[in-house]
């Protein structure tokens, strides 16, 4: 039988429990493993640059430039391919892009100049530029607005949990292939370790990853009609409330876009100076082995991927975005002028290093759940467009940490640049208009 919308809010509560439940089980695992290995390609450079730039004569600012040129490529591509998305699927797409992305990194091998490594860097980034902006934009067809931000933290947590992975397992390839093994470098043998993984479950994602609510089979009718209902219900209300957005291009007319695109960077420019630096600093600060600065980068990101869950819940259960993201930003300030001011100390710089990474990584997905509620039709472009400009900061802030380092022997003054950065998206989002702020009238 049909369901009205009468008859779907009468229904059991537990009916459309049941199927957010098993709608989360069986997308964010996957999703979040996807997450892990597109992260792992856009940072694993913090790690392979212990050796590589030795090996390579690189300098510090020229490998600040080609850790960002890889968002340039990102920036570019990144709305078109969350067009081409929209247009053919998810399933059929992010399994192309994680392929294409996975083939890349284990070129990486092939690095043997500045311009080499530019050109790589930079073609992973238009490679991997359609996977976070369509993941986001792919749960807007699955969970409504209210849920969004709880569904977005436990997908993000894969970027603190990727370093959690990642550093212990660079720190022990970077020293025990320092060697060498098989005529490649240990920086090569990083390259294709992360690679190789990533082009299998590339493969693996149009078995495992339905396009819509309307194709998973692990959904009964009823409960689809239920989310259908949801769903439409929630575009309703928000369309009310931020106007109706017709047109895929209209997202270039609409301040939100504009507005959240700013916030988002400044947001970036704490995330890209710890994931592209944090094995420097940490070196930088008394810890001289580079399997115990691998150690040492995971603990930062462990503790940040468990308040990132803890925060986007709070802020679903209270229904409230705009102190939850300007208090984490707040205190990601503080834990970068800490690391700056402290960072000769070991103990204290890593305590800085935690509550910076906590910080910038809990805003995540409380910022997330407030465009993609906003835009309505143009969703899609819009925060594929937002997750562009922002990630400008990619550009910008690895070379501003490498330059600085060059200038003062030191990240001090990046950090501290990064930290205003952080206070201004905080004051930007905390003083920004009710309408902007995502919560429901």
């Amino acid at each position: 039988m049909e369901l009205t919308e009468k008859s779907a809010r009468e229904a059991s509560p537990d009916i459309l429990e049941s199927a957010y439940r098993r709608m989360s089980w069986r997308l964010i695992p996957f999703l979040f493993l996807c997450y892990i290995l597109a992260y792992f390609a856009r940072i694993n450079v913090s790690f392979a640059k212990l050796q590589m730039l030795q090996d390579l004569s690189i300098s510090e600012t020229a490998y600040g430039l080609g850790a960002g040129i890889f968002f340039i490529g990102y920036v570019v591509f990144a709305v078109p391919s969350n067009l081409i998305l929209e247009r053919v699927g998810p399933r059929r797409w992010i399994g192309t892009l994680m392929i294409a992305w996975g083939l890349l990194t284990v070129a990486m091998l092939l690095t043997s100049d500045i311009a080499s490594f530019y050109l790589f860097r930079f073609l992973i980034g238009v490679a991997e530029a359609g996977f976070f902006p369509g993941v986001i934009f792919f749960f807007t067809r699955w969970f409504p607005s209210e849920r969004r931000a709880r569904v977005i933290a436990m997908f993000m947590a894969a970027a603190p949990l990727s370093s959690v992975i990642g550093g212990p397992v660079s720190g022990w390839v970077m020293n025990t292939l320092s060697a060498g093994a098989l005529g490649l470098a240990n920086w090569q043998w990083l390259f294709v370790i992360y690679g190789i993984p990533t082009v299998a479950v590339g493969f693996m994602v149009k078995p495992c990853l339905p396009n819509s609510f309307e194709e998973a089979a692990f959904l009964s009718a009823e409960q689809k009609q239920l989310i259908r209902l949801e769903l439409a219900r929630d575009q309703a209300r928000n369309s009310a409330s931020a106007g109706a957005r017709q047109s895929v291009l209209a997202f270039l007319r609409s301040p939100v876009v504009w507005y959240f695109s700013l916030v988002y960077f400044f947001i970036e420019m704490g995330e890209y100076a710890l994931g592209f630096w944090m094995p420097t600093i940490i070196q930088h600060s008394g810890f001289s082995d580079i399997q115990s600065v691998g150690l040492l980068s995971a603990v930062p990101y462990l503790v940040a991927s468990l308040v990132m869950i803890a925060v986007g819940r709070s802020s679903d259960l209270r229904n409230e975005r705009r102190w939850h993201l300007a208090v984490a930003l707040l205190v990601g300030m503080v834990g970068l002028i800490l690391a700056a001011r402290f960072a000769h100390h070991g103990a204290v710089a890593l305590t800085g290093l935690t509550l910076a990474t906590c910080g910038v990584m809990a805003a995540f997905p409380v910022f997330w759940s407030v465009p993609t509620k906003l835009l309505g039709a143009s969703a899609a472009a819009g925060v594929a467009f937002i997750n562009s400009m922002g990630n400008l900061a990619g550009l910008v802030s690895p070379w501003l940490v490498g330059w600085t380092m060059d200038l003062t022997a030191s990240t001090d003054l990046a950090l501290y640049i990064v930290a205003a950065c952080a206070f201004l998206g905080a004051m930007l989002f905390a003083m920004a208009p009710a309408s902007l702020n995502g919560k429901n009238p």
